[in-house]
């Protein structure tokens, strides 16, 4: 027999601890990436959000909340708002949302809540609604129903100009607001300079739109939020309380006029994220 010599033995145990650490930092090596992996997977994609705008405006009220949305990193879509017919321009819209890949927020403001009311309903890829100062109809209720909700009144009414367009179904005809009442009653809080021309340039509604009962209601499947201004004298403000609540919306109540996404387009877009996130 060979006795064994100390310092052999000294020498294979720091050979043995060396290798075991060694694979012990190998296999943490290993797993470090693995994990970074996992933490940058990336994350669901960003929803389109589309904007609706309504009656006596177009897509450019929207273009300071575009602005925030785009900042964000949002795809934005401000739909140009036919304005012939409930139904027909909610099929139009409709036509924009299933163009789109992926997840959709549709936003309405006024009579454009009611035609995204009507367009999404089975749509699938739209996972938010938001009503700004908008209808949110119920199935067989018409815009002139819901002003009545929750004992609200507007004089919208008796300040609208009647013009005939070429085509149109017998009895209807294009409704503008008198531009001596549209700062009152539209935007009330916005320069009147400013109001001047929005009001000889507005886009008339096909005023059949306020008598055409809704369909079957996107917000009863949907998630909805709610912006309710307070100062509204288009659609009263108590009628947009009663279709938020029974809508069951996140709502924000803000001191504004009817155009709540040009005098507060800050806090508008804050409500869009929200639904967003």
């Amino acid at each position: 027999m060979h006795a064994t010599n100390p310092g052999n033995r000294r020498r294979a145990f720091r050979v043995a601890v060396v290798a075991t650490v060694a694979a012990a930092a190998t296999a943490i090596s290993v797993a470090i990436p693995a994990a970074a992996d996992v933490a940058r997977a990336p994350s669901e994609p960003k929803p389109t959000i589309v904007l609706v705008h309504g009656a006596f405006a177009d897509a450019s009220g929207w273009n300071d909340v575009t602005e925030r949305l785009q900042k964000q990193g949002y795809t934005v879509l401000a739909a140009s708002n036919p304005l012939r017919g409930l139904h027909t321009d909610a099929a139009y819209v409709r036509s924009i949302l299933e163009s789109i890949e992926g997840p959709i927020v549709l936003v309405g403001h006024s009579y454009g809540g009611a035609v995204i009311t009507n367009a999404a309903t089975g749509m699938a890829n739209v996972e938010a609604l938001v009503y700004v100062a908008a209808y949110a109809l119920d199935e067989g209720e018409r815009l002139v129903d819901a002003n009545a909700l929750g004992g609200g009144h507007t004089d919208l009414a008796d300040h609208i100009v009647v013009r005939p367009y070429p085509g149109a179904p017998e009895g209807d005809a294009d409704g503008y607001i008198d531009p001596a009442y549209f700062r009152e009653l539209f935007a009330a809080d916005l320069p009147k300079k400013q109001t001047a021309v929005m009001a000889a340039s507005q886009r008339p509604a096909a005023l059949q739109a306020l008598f055409t009962p809704s369909g079957v209601p996107a917000w009863k499947a949907i998630p909805s939020w709610f912006v309710v201004a307070s100062q509204d004298h288009t659609i009263p403000p108590e009628a947009e309380r009663a279709m938020a609540e029974r809508a069951g919306s996140t709502t924000v109540e803000i001191d504004s006029s009817h155009v709540v996404m040009m005098s507060h387009p800050g806090e508008v877009t804050d409500v869009i994220l929200d639904a967003a996130g």
